[in-house]
């Protein structure tokens, strides 16, 4: 039997990561990835982001705890074309000069 559980202040659609509903821009993923990268409390991250209200921290962390697989393949998947677009990109003027003086 498979239970169907909601998330107050998520958004879940199909194909679409699943977000805030008052602010669709922001993904779960987002929120998530303050809490991995800086070890933030939902209190910090609403400190470090005031749009941010306390029971949507909350309930991303929530969809998060209960769909790790989920959300962290979506980090992966995004933190992989980052790097791929990085790596396609043409060096900026100053590594460019830096490089030339071989100070790099």
């Amino acid at each position: 039997m498979t239970v169907k559980v909601n998330y107050p202040h998520i958004k879940i659609e199909e194909n679409q990561p699943p977000r805030l509903q008052r602010i669709p821009r922001v993904r779960v993923a987002q929120i998530v990835m303050d809490y991995l990268a800086y070890g933030w409390s939902v209190d910090e991250m609403c400190r470090q982001h005031p749009y941010l209200r306390l029971s949507e921290a909350h309930a991303a962390m929530a969809y998060y705890f209960d769909h790790e697989d989920e959300i962290n393949a979506e980090i992966r998947q995004e933190w992989e074309q980052v790097q791929r677009e990085k790596s396609a990109a043409a060096p900026s003027p100053f590594l460019v000069r830096m490089r030339l003086r071989g100070l790099l």
